[in-house]
């Protein structure tokens, strides 16, 4: 039988968010803002000037099956039980996620493989592995008691800047949770990784920045304070060292700062952002400079065309 739910959560769960007319309305993310803020010349050429590029890989492949297949537990465990989310056959789930993933990457990419053999049963394994833990210590990351479920891919859809009413700040909370008794909300990205997240990526402000907006359009959007809204980067990790004193955890919290300071930075980034890239009618026409260096132009997807921009170390 399902719990019933405290108000303010029917509240934000029923509440009808406006959708984008794409007739007059633009639409930006997290992503394009950290491409912007990192690569200018990239952004224009693939959200602005339309050369979208696709590059699929197996990490990004297994990233959206993860997250489905977390997600559905999490589902099963709050609006069910924990035992009935035990009961999940979760690894096939994984299993089929993965599998759907890839083959629409592969489609997507023209009927080319982007992986080696025997990469889809790694990371399946991996995925096995952390799932495991997280059943094991699931009340260490995922209390039941006096939690509740707020939502999965939670959208909100914000103006930022309202001179700009018609760009629209888009974004999807893998998961919103909130606690009862102190009246407060947890915002939680996952993040799926490798090794883990060494201390210059902790500290990197644009990455923190993902969900420090997060927390500052899910506030304004359900009229929640923002002191009552606590945010987390949950980062699984594949691979973990076992040996040392210290044997790795599969899994990785961190909190990033979201004070008045921090989220009035994110907020200016975000609005030099779309002051830089559009108009009051659309996208501004005033050319994106490049900033070539080894490690962009090695991996920049139009490196190999030169039409679209030939500034690049090994022009």
């Amino acid at each position: 039988m399902a719990r019933k739910l405290p108000q303010i959560v029917r509240e934000i769960q029923e509440k009808e968010i406006p959708s984008i007319n794409y007739a007059y309305q633009k639409n930006i993310s997290y992503s394009q803002y950290s491409m912007w803020k990192k690569y200018k010349k990239h952004w224009s050429l693939q959200y602005r000037d339309g050369h979208k590029i696709y590059n699929p890989s197996i990490h990004a492949s297994f990233g959206t099956a993860f997250h489905e297949t977390l997600q559905h537990y999490l589902t099963v465990m709050y609006e069910k039980s924990a035992a009935a989310a035990d009961r999940e056959d979760i690894n096939g789930i994984l299993k089929e996620n993965l599998r759907e993933c890839y083959m629409s990457d592969y489609k997507k990419n023209n009927n080319q493989h982007f992986s080696k053999p025997g990469d889809l049963q790694e990371f399946y394994d991996d995925g096995v592995a952390i799932l495991d833990f997280i059943k094991k210590k699931r009340n260490t990351y995922f209390g039941k008691k006096n939690w509740y479920l707020v939502g999965i891919e939670t959208p909100i859809t914000m103006a930022p800047l309202p001179k700009y009413p018609n760009v629209l700040y888009l974004g999807y909370l893998d998961v919103v949770l909130y606690h009862e008794p102190s009246n407060t909300f947890k915002i939680i990205d996952i993040k799926t990784s490798t090794n883990g997240w060494k201390d210059k990526m902790k500290k990197d402000e644009d990455k923190q920045f993902q969900l420090v907006l997060y927390k500052k359009f899910f506030a304004e959007q359900f009229g929640v304070p923002k002191e009552n809204i606590d945010i987390e980067f949950l980062i699984v990790r594949r691979k973990i060292y076992t040996g040392g004193d210290f044997p790795q955890k599969r899994i990785q919290e961190f909190k990033p700062p979201s004070g008045k300071i921090k989220m009035n930075r994110a907020t200016k980034s975000l609005n030099d952002f779309i002051e830089e890239c559009f108009t009051s009618e659309g996208f501004t026409e005033e050319e994106m400079s490049p900033n070539p260096s080894k490690w962009n132009c090695t991996f920049c997807p139009y490196k190999d065309k030169k039409e679209l921009c030939n500034v690049g170390i090994n022009s």
